[in-house]
């Protein structure tokens, strides 16, 4: 079995296309649903952010797999296979496991370093775990990118190599607010899900006079609101707080666009007298583009934010977090194949226990009359000659595990003490799983 991702993000494509392949909540369950469902597909979960979708799977046959998950967002993009094939990259086991590692330390971020991919990362764990589809090789493996996740900011300065997409955009949206917050402004953030959440923190610490988070759901916004002595408002009422507004930050990722040109000037008839900035973080976008074109408007997307994003450089500390995941992705292949080879060395101790208890068997049947002390002593002995004939074999072949190359070290072990396959695979058959893997 083999780790597969399939995905497309801010590195491969535009956000124009990111937009069309984002999910909400249902999106992401049906996602991993249909991955799960694909032909070799044995594990899957989906990593769903504003800029990245990556469905990972574990998998028994490479091609067809990368074919079905591929096909899965091209639906879901609308778009031609031709068209999206070009933005769509492919990791595929020691490659998979690089890359999942690099996603949970931030290095594959829009913003590098940034904490809330990995609460991303850990989502995409809870959910496959919730819906049954995450097994032992992506629960392993999603742990292990969560725990290097964590050691990547526990060891480095990683996290303030570059701003989240908050801060990011509050510095290019209003003059000054790198240094001197926005003392004075009042704000309105749309949305209460982590991102919004996000907003309302940064805001709040840079000195907002007053904060509005506005929501469908009532109980959403106020729990929000509670956190930062905000207001909580619904969204019916959106338009009203648009008209007292310094600054919108929208990140909902609602189905249709909140904000166009037109709502913003019926609630802002005057906005060449009292210039607004517009923050969209939402994919795809809550804002519509025509309200940019107002007089006293300024709009900061993902799209604008791409560009400045990807020039900034973590250096040093880039470095060293490069490092620790090269430590982390070697020791977790040394893990990995060890373990791959300790079924057929359990298999082949469990033979070895079989032949001397048969053994034992035979010689109690031929001397009936002897001393149970006698018996007991060559039952030991028989069974520390087997341990002595096992143990050089069963230690060489762990330590040829981690050798490169063709060889299956496990594999010839298993025919040269011709194991029964059977017993190898029940060594690693999750409990309650059938014999051929239906669920």
């Amino acid at each position: 079995m083999s780790v597969l991702v399939v995905g497309i993000s801010h590195n491969s494509a535009p956000v124009s296309l990111l937009e069309r392949v984002a999910l909400d909540d249902d999106g992401v369950q049906k996602l991993i649903a249909d991955a799960q469902s694909c032909d070799h597909v044995i594990e899957a979960t989906v990593i769903s952010t504003c800029n990245r979708v990556e469905i990972y799977t574990e998998v028994d046959r490479f091609h067809g797999s990368v074919e079905s998950l591929s096909r899965l967002l091209v639906e879901r993009a609308g778009e031609t296979t031709e068209a999206l094939l070009p933005h769509l990259y492919v990791h595929y086991d020691d490659g998979a496991i690089s890359h999942l590692f690099q996603v949970a330390a931030g290095l594959d971020s829009m913003a590098v370093g940034e904490g809330q991919i990995l609460g991303q990362t850990r989502e995409a764990l809870r959910r496959g775990q919730e819906l049954g589809t995450v097994g032992p090789a992506l629960n392993t493996l999603f742990q292990q990118a969560l725990r290097v996740g964590k050691r990547t900011r526990a060891e480095t300065a990683i996290d303030q190599v570059a701003p989240t997409l908050v801060t990011a955009a509050l510095a290019e949206a209003v003059p000054g607010a790198a240094d001197r917050g926005v003392p004075g402004h009042r704000v309105v953030i749309v949305g209460a899900g982590a991102m919004a959440s996000l907003a309302t923190a940064t805001v709040s610490r840079m000195g907002a006079a007053h904060i509005s988070v506005v929501n469908r759901s009532a109980d959403r916004a106020q729990r929000l609101a509670d956190q930062y002595d905000a207001h909580a408002v619904p969204l019916d009422a959106l338009g009203g707080e648009l008209a007292a507004a310094d600054l919108v930050i929208s990140c909902t990722g609602s189905a249709g666009t909140l904000i166009d040109g037109r709502s913003l000037a019926a609630a802002r008839p005057d906005s060449a007298e009292r210039p607004v900035v517009l923050i969209d973080l939402a994919l795809p976008h809550d804002i519509d583009p025509s309200a940019g074109d107002l007089a006293g408007v300024t709009l900061v997307g993902l799209a604008k934010l791409a560009s400045s994003m990807h020039a900034l450089d973590g250096g040093r500390e880039v470095l060293e977090v490069r490092r620790i995941l090269g430590e982390e992705v070697t020791a977790f292949l040394a893990a990995r194949r060890q373990a791959s080879v300790t079924p057929t060395v359990v298999a082949l101790r469990s033979m070895a226990t079989s032949v001397v208890d048969a053994e034992m068997t035979r010689l109690d049947s031929r001397l009936p009359d002897l001393p149970p002390e006698v018996r007991a002593e060559v039952h030991q002995t028989v069974r520390r000659v087997a341990d002595k004939l096992l143990h050089e074999p069963t230690v060489r072949v762990k330590e040829l595990a981690n050798e490169q190359g063709a060889v299956s070290y496990a594999a010839a072990l298993a025919e040269l003490f011709a194991l029964d396959p059977e017993a190898v695979d029940a060594v690693t058959r999750p409990i309650g799983v059938p014999e051929d893997g239906a669920s």
